[in-house]
């Protein structure tokens, strides 16, 4: 049968214009992959009716090779830096993440790009300028997310002249402020802007009169979140803003001896997603009004008790997402457990501990896991920082969370006197039973995990497609047990490991479906030699020396940080702005 006929066959007779249709429905990458690949016709449709696509890692290809493939892509959200460069300094800040050409190829190429998204990426106002001039009549979204290198010069082009925005998110980025004069832009020339966001950044100029403008004039605002401002600043806004439906930030500075001076702070009717900053007990009241309609919940940067989160948490029983920190306590979980029978996202960061003690009542174990799991059945993420934990409770989720996609679990170094450990059958009776992971992460201490426990994970991990792993295993032979499954993992991260680097380098070719792994802490050689090992084509290698990290505290002595190893797939070759700090061991100078 020759390709015509075959084509045919495939297609089941089915048009050009039907086939395209139906792959318009078609939203999943796995789905979309598989389809591109049943023959050259499935393959040409998929690429001119794809809307979105993510890539991972902004060195895996070269800028033009979406666009040829694409052509009529209207959303592209592209990653920057490793994760790891979020945390505690671990990837140097030179280690590279630059927009610049991919903004460049947006501008020349990109014909339909309506929304693109940049993670941990460095974005200069220059590329800013680059991107409106050439977008600014279609753009409708832009995320500059956990970015940096640009200042509120670039903001105020994009509020200029990006009159079709409706969505302009910059958390946690790293912005120069020079004035506030992009906002005021963005609420003169914008009506249809439906979220904005600047929450967790260093803008600390934010003229009030001028988000009361915003939504005087965007009567489509449905979400703000913004960095430090007094709440009492925000009342005009809140009037304004009817359709508002999410908002975070803000701050409360209630001076001594003033009572209820928040008390005439009203939020809008349909107000359901909440975060607040510097809230303490006294302010409690000014959510109490509309606790029970309350589907999402952020009390990571307040000032409550254990006691509090329980009295507030008991009046909101339609939560469906809710972040706290570990002083919500054992008991919070169990008024959680018993209240919020729709949660489906319970994320506990740790606390600040400032006095070196934790109010005993304020410490997240195995009890209130396990109250969670039995309570919560509808719950689907759960990242959480535990004082102890058991394989017990490790079961009990296993048991209970039967729609969990994503669990993530950080066991505290502080506390010694641990009720259990090794966590072996404990860790693969919760992967057995929540056959809906995709994402895994489990950060322990020397024993908590043996090389039997390592292989369970790869033995009962199927479907999971990201993984980071710290302070696990005993020996190279529990890493390739643990590479012999794990048929899906993509994406692989290890800390703390005693593993050695040609252990690494064998686990990474056994692991069928990975296509980017990161290691920092293991028996490094001084050059990473042994890391040549998994060298073959369109796969590079870097190698981040041992190095000593000043914290920024004069007062203490410099952190040394271990070797670290960064290996993907890449079709761009090997990158062209390696800094000092990494050695590319594969492929070799051209």
């Amino acid at each position: 049968m020759d390709n015509r006929n075959l084509n045919r066959a495939l297609s089941f007779g089915i048009s050009d214009e039907a086939l395209e249709r139906v792959m318009s429905y078609i939203d999943d990458p796995k789905d979309r992959d598989a389809l591109s690949l049943v023959c050259r016709r499935w393959y040409r449709i998929d690429a001119i009716t794809r809307k979105h696509i993510t890539i991972a890692l902004c060195y895996s290809t070269t800028p033009d090779r979406p666009c040829r493939r694409f052509p009529h892509l209207e959303s592209l959200k592209l990653k920057g830096k490793p994760r790891a460069s979020m945390f505690e300094n671990l990837i140097p800040d030179d280690w590279g993440g630059h927009a610049g050409p991919w903004i460049q190829e947006i501008a020349d190429s990109f014909r339909c790009l309506k929304s693109l998204h940049l993670r941990r990426m460095i974005v200069t106002d220059a590329d800013i300028d680059v991107l409106v001039r050439a977008r600014c009549r279609i753009l409708e979204a832009l995320k500059l997310d956990k970015c940096s290198g640009f200042s509120t010069n670039g903001l105020l082009l994009v509020a200029r002249s990006c009159k079709c925005l409706k969505t302009l998110f910059l958390e946690e980025s790293i912005i120069v402020e020079n004035d506030a004069d992009w906002l005021h832009e963005l609420a003169s020339n914008n009506s249809v802007l439906e979220s904005l966001n600047f929450y967790l950044t260093e803008l600390k100029i934010v003229p009030f009169q001028d988000l009361v403008l915003l939504a005087r004039n965007c009567q489509s605002l449905v979400s703000l979140k913004i960095s430090e401002g007094d709440m009492l600043d925000l009342v005009g806004f809140f009037q304004e803003a009817k359709m508002l439906e999410d908002f975070a930030g803000g701050s409360f500075d209630e001076q001594p001896g003033e009572v209820n001076r928040y008390a005439n702070v009203r939020f809008p009717p349909r107000l359901c997603r909440i975060g607040l900053t510097f809230m303490g007990t006294n302010e409690m009241n000014i959510i109490f009004p509309l606790a029970a309609a309350l589907k999402k919940l952020d009390l990571q940067l307040t000032f409550l008790s254990t006691e509090d989160h329980c009295q507030l948490i008991q009046q909101c029983p339609n939560l469906e997402i809710l972040e706290v920190r570990n002083v919500i306590g054992d008991r919070g979980l169990e008024v959680v457990a018993r209240t919020c029978k729709r949660l489906r996202r319970l994320r506990i960061e740790r606390g600040e501990d400032e006095h070196g003690l934790e109010d005993e009542q304020g410490m997240v174990s195995h009890r209130g896991l396990s109250a969670v799991a039995q309570g919560c059945l509808e719950l689907e993420y759960l990242a959480v920082y535990v004082f102890d934990i058991t394989n017990a409770a490790l079961e009990c989720i296993g048991t209970f969370s039967k729609n969990l996609c994503d669990f993530r679990l950080v066991l505290l170094e502080r506390e010694e006197r641990i009720t259990e450990l090794p966590l072996d059958n404990g860790v693969r009776a919760l992967l057995r039973g929540c056959t809906k992971l995709r994402r895994f992460a489990l950060y322990l201490r020397p024993g908590g995990l043996t090389d039997e426990g390592l292989a369970y994970i790869g033995e009962n991990s199927r479907n999971i497609r990201y993984m980071l792993l710290g302070f696990v295993g005993e020996s190279d032979r529990g890493l390739l047990r643990f590479s012999t499954g794990c048929p899906d993992l993509q994406k692989l991260e290890l800390r703390g490991c005693c593993f050695s680097e040609r252990a690494l380098a064998l686990a990474a070719t056994q692991l069928a479906s990975l296509r980017y792994i990161w290691v920092q802490g293991y028996n490094a050689s001084p050059y990473g030699n042994d890391l040549m090992v998994m060298a073959r084509p369109y796969w590079n290698i870097e190698f981040i020396p041992p190095r000593q990290v000043n914290e920024g505290q004069d007062e203490f002595p410099p952190v040394e940080h271990p070797a670290q190893m960064l290996a993907y797939y890449s079709l761009a070759g090997r990158r062209t702005d390696c800094p000092p700090t990494v050695i590319p061991l594969y492929p070799p100078a051209a």
